[in-house]
């Protein structure tokens, strides 16, 4: 259902900044809001479960999810839905965990495990493509709004049968981070706030700098509220395994690349290539493909191989993929400019999924499984934000530039009827903003291919392949491993 409303909504964006009047870079908002809150109170969520019972704490965000969303579909101005996409994302904070840490509890380390999570895997392209298709469907058909409708007879569905499905977890005394987890979510929303407001006001404005004060100052906040406090949201010491950290690095570094690829893609080929919704929703349908034929491959070979060679080669492939994006024009076709490093990036991102999955929890003992893949699970929300107004920043920059110099082609080229519009709204009409946008999209598009560069980076160098991680994975450990 997560993974579902992600792609859902992003197949509407273009007619959601049309309908409540979003500028391109205020549009990544729509993303943003709902993934800082979802990461930043991930594990506050897991924490909740572990504390009060995971059946219960499931219930109540799936409940909460339900009526942001129809909040969000009611939405009449810009911050009304972005308000209502906050909240979805604190429901989704709180339901969410529950998924890998029942999966990380029942399944043993091993063989077993690894196939659960490659089933998670499956089941969350799975959720993507069916988003793919039901967003272009609801849009074109019905309305953008039914995007967001359609997770209330969901969210009240899967409420209804999770007593029947899911057993109560053992309750755990402890305490709840309340101040860690809003230093982490205010600091980074700063961070965030500071290079899409540098995207349309430049780097010298007052509340750029501001923000970017601001969003040191708090998350410095949270760094020292994590050493000190006895129940930390984010256990620092899950920072001490050289391979875990590695991977918990790789993942910002991919979640960043990817959440501002389909971002940008899904503007391009409906504003720029014309496509319909639906269109577009059949357009992104071979990528969930080749992440789902990845992830299989992962899945089966991890055991004898290890993580490395994965999380090396499917980096390799995302950073082909998104510099061969960095050509996209407004001449490029679907098939010749689009599908095939969608098709690369997608392989590649398979081959990471369950492999930096299976080793952020390998050998956690089962009460800190919950914090392991909390914080795995943060780390791809909280990358994909930060990656998307980093990208949005080099956007911004780009099409600026761009509209100044087809402003004069316009002025010469145009009609008397397109003038007139452009002295309404002051943007320029197709084919000079098709010019614009893919102009913005090509350069933010390097940054990306960088993302993906560091990552793979950290992939050769931090991460090592251990005899006991390998026992582990094939289920061969002896005692004290895992």
């Amino acid at each position: 259902m997560v993974v579902l409303d992600a792609t859902i909504v992003n197949i509407a964006l273009p007619h959601i900044q049309d309908a409540l009047e979003f500028s391109t870079t205020d549009l990544t908002w729509v993303v943003s809001a709902y993934t800082l809150t979802f990461g930043g109170l991930l594990l506050l969520g897991a924490r909740a479960g572990d504390i009060l019972g995971r059946r219960r704490v499931f219930i109540a965000g799936i409940l909460l999810f339900t009526f942001a969303s129809l909040l969000g579909g009611l939405a009449q101005e810009p911050w009304q839905l972005l308000a209502a996409r906050s909240l979805q994302g604190v429901g989704g904070a709180i339901a969410s965990p529950t998924s890998l840490a029942l999966i990380t509890t029942t399944f043993p380390e091993g063989p077993e495990r690894n196939r659960a999570f490659g089933v998670f895997a499956a089941v969350s392209a799975g959720g993507g493509a069916i988003g793919l298709l039901a967003g272009g469907m609801l849009t074109d058909w019905l309305d953008w709004r039914w995007v967001l409708f359609v997770n209330v007879p969901i969210g009240v569905l899967i409420a209804a049968l999770a007593p029947l499905y899911i057993s109560e977890s053992q309750r755990h005394p402890g305490r709840f981070d309340i101040a860690g987890a809003l230093t982490s979510t205010a600091g980074m929303a700063s961070l965030v706030y500071g290079f899409i407001r540098a995207a349309e006001d430049g780097w010298r404005d007052g509340l750029t700098l501001g923000s970017f004060g601001a969003a040191v100052v708090l998350l410095l906040a949270f760094i020292l509220t994590e050493l000190r406090v006895k129940e930390p949201i984010t256990p620092l010491k899950m920072f001490a395994d050289r391979n875990r950290s590695g991977t918990y690095a790789i993942m910002l570094y991919l979640a960043a690349a990817m959440f501002g690829m389909f971002f940008y893609i899904v503007l391009f080929v409906q504003n720029v290539l014309g496509y319909s919704p639906i269109k577009a929703g059949l357009a992104f349908l071979p990528v969930t493909v080749a992440i789902a034929v990845g992830a299989g491959l992962s899945q089966r070979f991890l055991p004898t191989l290890g993580p490395k060679p994965f999380m090396v080669a499917g980096s390799t492939l995302v950073a082909i993929g998104l510099v061969w994006q960095t050509f996209i024009s407004p001449d490029s076709s679907y098939l010749g400019g689009v599908l095939g490093p969608m098709l690369v990036f997608g392989f590649g991102m398979g081959l990471n999924f369950v492999t930096v999955t299976v080793t952020a929890v390998s050998g956690v003992p089962q009460h800190e499984a919950g914090a392991a893949s909390g914080l795995l699970n943060a780390t791809q929300q909280v990358g994909g934000s930060l990656g998307l107004s980093i990208l949005t920043t080099v956007f911004g920059s780009a099409s600026t530039d761009e509209a100044k110099k087809q402003l004069p082609k316009f002025l010469a080229g145009g009609n008397p009827e397109q003038k007139a519009q452009f002295v309404k709204t002051h943007q320029l009409p197709a084919p000079w903003a098709n010019e614009v946008l893919a102009h913005g999209i090509s350069a933010a598009f390097v940054p990306a291919a960088a993302m993906a560069g560091f990552a793979l980076l950290t992939a050769w160098l931090v991460i090592k392949v251990r005899r006991s991680d390998l026992e582990a994975l094939a289920g061969t450990a002896g005692p004290g491993i895992g």
